[in-house]
């Protein structure tokens, strides 16, 4: 099986650009009732993923809101939360991942991001296949 099978497409997922401030990412997590976003850069290529935490301590840290819109995303990325897996990444290495994360961001050769794949959608299939036997 492909996990692109399991692809939801970047058109399709809410997304910071990497050049986003803390207010406009706070605003877009808030519109959106995520907990966590992939951020992405100019290019479209996956930076990492910013989480509701990663937010409220840079609140916590700077309580005006006039300092959180001078402050880029960028500086609090966590490049090490959500790493991306290729789309040619075979499914147990996907599951893998899954297991550590409630959403896996994928990539093409390039590093560009193309969608995500949740953890919820997997669990939905394996339920399915079950029901069916």
């Amino acid at each position: 099986m492909n996990l692109l099978f399991f692809l939801t497409p970047k058109q399709d997922v809410c997304v910071l650009k990497k050049d986003y401030t803390i207010r406009q990412s706070i605003e877009k997590l808030r519109a959106f009732k995520h907990a966590a976003v992939p951020v992405i850069d100019c290019e479209g290529r996956y930076c990492g993923t910013i989480a509701e935490g990663d937010l409220l301590h840079v609140i916590i840290d700077h309580e005006s809101p006039r300092e959180w819109e001078r402050i880029p995303i960028s500086s609090i990325l966590d490049k090490e939360r959500n790493p991306a897996v290729n789309a040619s990444t075979n499914v147990d290495d996907l599951l893998q991942s899954a297991t550590e994360q409630n959403f896996v961001p994928v990539v093409d050769d390039y590093g560009v991001f193309i969608g995500i794949v949740t953890r919820k959608d997997i669990i939905r299939h394996f339920i399915t296949q079950l029901a069916n036997k």
